[in-house]
């Protein structure tokens, strides 16, 4: 047995990232027992601090994720030492942990002695702006004096890098990151002992615009949004032996100068030209131009400087062409098989002054060529001008990334071999992959890897819209509809936790009242005004509920509880009768397959019924959050205020016999999903209604950012699951396997991004790798793997696969914040075997498919890795079916096998013409 993975706030101390994320971070850690099902009954928590005896704090409970810190406040720089301990039912023994650090950053605005510094003068904003390099040198004293510990604490008001003695610090890109810099700014804590030596010493740092100062926002966007100077922030602290300190900090005694970077822009690219390199600016004793001149201070920036809440962006893949290849009009493309994000490292030789260009595109036209066009106002490009060296050149881009699979390569010295010269690095927030699926089906397969790629190409920093054209923001309605997706996948707590920060700060600027539609929040005001959307402002209320429910941290909705509160009682504008919207512009079902390519919110639902159904969702939420946190008198409110929203609701759009206003698989899926309709046969009537509708549409998907993360799951639950494969394994357009057919390699904007013919969608907006769409793959997870959280954090799961379809086996993994959860199912030969993993201190509810329920085989059991709400998920668990049981289990391996009796007819039928039958069968065309 073992105790491991302790974290402070969700985070693991590494070299590169120390300082812990507030004073008082929360503690969680994993048992790993020897035996079944263990639960932990009590724990220890050991604090050993400088000048401080060691304290042991000892706890009678079963919480192990998010414990509340016990000690004194983490002070600015301590360094305490924490083990842990925990012991089981039944147990007279503790099993401790190993111990491990925290580390204290700078909490206090007096902690800092450095200044921002820039280059003197004003740049001019109008034209390219080279990036900034910053330099100093110092001596560290001689003599027997040992280094005991070397902190660095840096960041910008913009982006940077910095290097000690010619080396790089640490492994992030883009950093400090992106975030509503009025209001917080993220620094850097590093260990940078082993790149320090005794004497002389340099430091050099790139200072680029990045999203501060550089070009954001669509129909030409903005710049200097946040400000027209870029500076660094450095604070060097070099503790001896003797506990002396040694400060090197940014001040008027640096010196700035340019370099062989022209430009580095987000969106457009950049330009180097490595004739203008500075060989060895960055070490001491540099004699190189003439040209550094003095920096200038700039004020201390008014918003809190604060560690990382999440981690930071790297690069986490490095992948090479497929191909190279030249397209009818002689252009020279390289092809990496994959869209990604990132940027590309050339290695190249060729004669001094021989400019390469590369152009990155995510789709070809239909004509071979690369597609610009969908790219609108960013250029995606970058210069590189060879300095003529004896040895190969290597480069790569520094403060730009972009969204490509197809990169157009200009003017390639023929002296290089293209395909093995070229090589892709993958970017993104480098968060921990927590959720793995997979099944029979190969083409299922293919687009649960294309979720996951859309995922990784857009968080980078923030959860983003699309990654490669003149946009690449946080807009709300994104994450919202993804959230559930996201957090099965990765460990998004982090980085999400922040960006809700900046959601609030933001709404808070605005009267209290609405949160913006992207965040940070950098849209012209002009152009694109703030004004009250269901689904997309709705963000502030269900992503901390996801969060908390993936992830178990009830603090989540403690700092959210105001921004949730404002937007619901003064955000959202309302009809003073009924407590409805009142009638507003709405985003509605946004990009439903029937809305016109110009006007993405005209589906066929009204957007108004969108808009009412999501109120009543959220306030239910609201009221579920408020009995959590203590808040019975606010809960009730809440539960009047969605009982009389129910009523409005029904009168406005629902007939007694359950049919909706809008006759749309969107209507009926949020009416059922969100228990709005009254009465069981208004229930029964729509259910009835929704698989019609479905069936009519010949299967294929009728729905936008709205109704697209319910459809499946809601056809499940109402006993058509059938119905929910059929439209899975639809290939046809619109469905979700149709860009498949078009070799997409992640999840497109718009359903029909590629037309049948082979051309792109004419549409001024139309993205190939925009994961909101992806959101099906939550039930893939829960329903095909069979795997869902039934309490905060997974402390409860539900396994209730759901086979169906020509879905033979599927297995599913989640790394919960208790441990993996593991389960596998086959239908093989007339019997259902089914393998499920618990970890340690979970329980989890089995709920059997319908073909097998009628025996009970347990064959194998050993160890391994029922309230109110947790009925209420259990009625989105599996197939609807009447009586359904319950198998309780603990943690371990269990083992099932089981005799399987198939109970509905595969493929069901589409609703035709009795004139003209339907003559397609499911798998027509399929392809692997």
């Amino acid at each position: 047995m073992s105790v491991d993975s302790i974290t402070f706030d969700r985070q693991r101390p590494t070299k590169h990232l120390l300082s812990a994320p507030s004073k008082s971070p929360t503690l969680s850690w994993r048992t790993t027992p020897n035996k079944s099902d263990w639960q932990q009954t009590t724990y220890q928590i050991r604090l050993d601090r400088p000048d401080w005896q060691p304290t042991t704090y000892y706890v009678n409970s079963a919480a192990s994720v998010a414990v509340t810190w016990p000690g004194a406040d983490i002070s600015s720089r301590e360094i305490v030492n924490v083990k842990v301990a925990v012991r089981g039912v039944g147990e007279e023994q503790d099993v401790w942990s190993n111990e491990v650090s925290v580390e204290g950053g700078l909490f206090e605005q007096e902690d800092w002695s450095a200044v921002p510094i820039c280059a003197v003068g004003v740049a001019d904003l109008t034209g390219r702006v080279p990036v900034t390099l910053l330099r100093k040198e110092f001596t560290l004293r001689d003599g027997d004096k040992m280094v005991k510990r070397a902190r660095l604490y840096v960041t910008a008001l913009g982006v940077y890098e910095v290097e000690i003695n010619g080396r790089k610090v640490g492994d992030e890109e883009f950093a400090p990151g992106w975030t509503s810099y009025g209001h917080r700014i993220k620094y850097q804590t590093f260990d940078v002992a082993d790149l320090l030596r005794k004497g002389e010493n340099a430091v050099g740092a790139y200072l680029g615009e990045g999203w501060y100062r550089g070009r954001i926002g669509f129909e030409g966007g903005r710049t200097a949004i946040y400000g027209k100077d870029i500076g660094l922030i450095f604070q060097l602290e070099i503790t001896y032996e003797d506990d002396t300190v040694t400060k090197v900090v940014s001040d008027d005694s640096w010196k700035a100068s340019t370099g062989a970077i022209l430009y580095s822009e987000i969106y457009d690219g950049e330009f180097y030209d490595a004739r203008k390199e500075k060989p060895g600016w960055s070490s001491p004793g540099y004699t190189g131009s003439s040209d550094w001149k003095a920096v200038r201070e700039l004020p201390f920036p008014t918003a809190a400087l604060v560690s990382p809440p999440g981690p930071p962006v790297r690069c986490t893949e490095i992948v090479a062409p497929v191909k190279v290849f030249t397209t009818p009009s002689g252009k020279t493309v390289v092809d990496f098989g994959q869209n990604l994000v990132g940027r590309l490292r050339i290695k190249l030789c060729g004669p001094s002054g021989h400019k390469v260009t590369f152009t990155h595109t995510e789709v070809l036209e239909k004509s071979g060529e690369v597609a610009t066009r969908p790219l609108r106002a960013a250029q995606c490009t970058d210069h590189y001008i060879m300095k003529g060296s004896d040895e190969p050149e290597t480069y790569e881009p520094k403060f730009t990334f972009h969204g490509f699979r197809y990169v157009q390569v200009d003017n390639w010295p023929p002296i290089s071999d293209l395909l093995k010269s070229v090589e892709a690095r993958v970017l993104h927030t480098d968060m921990q992959r927590t959720g793995w699926f997979s099944c029979s089906d190969k083409l299922i397969n293919r687009l649960h890897r294309n979720v996951v790629w859309g995922m990784r190409g857009n968080f980078l920093e923030i959860p983003t819209d699309c990654p490669q054209r003149d946009e690449r923001l946080g807009w709300t309605g994104d994450i919202h509809v993804f959230s559930e997706t996201a957090s099965f996948l990765y460990d998004c707590s982090g980085m999400l936790q922040g960006w809700l920060q900046d959601l609030a700060f933001e709404q808070m600027d605005n009267d209290h009242c609405v949160p913006p539609l992207v965040v940070p929040d950098v849209i012209d005001p002009g152009k694109f005004p703030r004004l009250p959307q269901a689904v997309w402002q709705d963000v502030a209320i269900v992503l901390p509920w996801v969060l908390y429910t993936r992830f178990g941290d009830v603090n989540i909705l403690y700092s959210q509880l105001a921004s949730m509160k404002s937007w619901l009682s003064s955000g959202i504008p309302r009809d003073p009768a009924t407590g409805l919207w009142s009638r507003t512009f709405q985003f509605g079902d946004w990009l439903d397959p029937s809305a016109p390519g110009d006007a993405p919110q005209d589906g066929c639902t009204d957007p108004m019924l969108v808009a009412n159904a999501f109120l009543i969702h959220v306030t239910d939420l609201l009221s579920r959050i408020s009995t959590i946190l203590g808040d019975p008198d606010g809960a009730a409110a809440y539960a009047t205020s969605a009982c009389t929203l129910r009523q409005a609701f029904n009168q406005e759009y629902v007939t007694p016999a359950g049919r909706l206003s809008s006759d749309s698989q969107t209507a009926y899926v949020l009416a059922l999903r969100f228990n709005i309709l009254p009465t069981p046969t208004q229930v029964e009537a729509a259910s009835k209604r929704l698989a019609e509708v479905v069936q009519k549409s010949k299967f294929r998907i009728a729905t936008g950012f709205a109704g697209t993360p319910y459809i499946l799951p809601t056809l499940t639950t109402t006993g058509n699951r059938q119905l929910a494969y059929r439209m899975l394994h639809e290939q046809k357009c619109p469905s979700w396997l149709y860009p498949l057919q078009h070799d997409a390699t992640t999840i497109w904007e718009r359903w029909d991004g590629i037309l049948p013919d082979g051309s792109i969608n004419p549409a001024e907006m139309t993205s190939f790798n925009h994961y909101a769409l992806g959101a099906v793959a939550e039930w893939m997870h829960a329903s095909i793997g069979g795997i869902a959280p039934a309490a905060p954090g997974w402390k409860r799961i539900w396994v209730a696969p759901v086979p169906g379809g020509e879905v033979s086996w599927a297995e599913v993994r989640f790394l919960s914040v208790y441990g993996e959860v593991y389960v596998r199912w086959e239908v093989k030969d007339g019997r259902f075997k089914l393998k499920v993993r618990i970890p340690g201190n979970v329980s989890a509810g089995i709920v059997f498919p319908r073909g097998s329920r009628d025996e009970d085989v347990l064959v194998e059991e050993s160890a391994g890795g029922g309230s109110e709400e947790e009925e209420e998920e259990a009625g989105k668990a599996g197939d609807k079916d009447t009586g359904a049981q319950v198998l309780e289990v603990g943690s371990g391996v269990h083992v099932f096998d089981r005799v399987w009796k198939e109970d509905t007819d595969w493929p069901p039928a589409v609703s035709s013409h009795p004139y003209m039958p339907e003559k397609e069968a499911v798998s027509e065309g399929k392809k692997a």
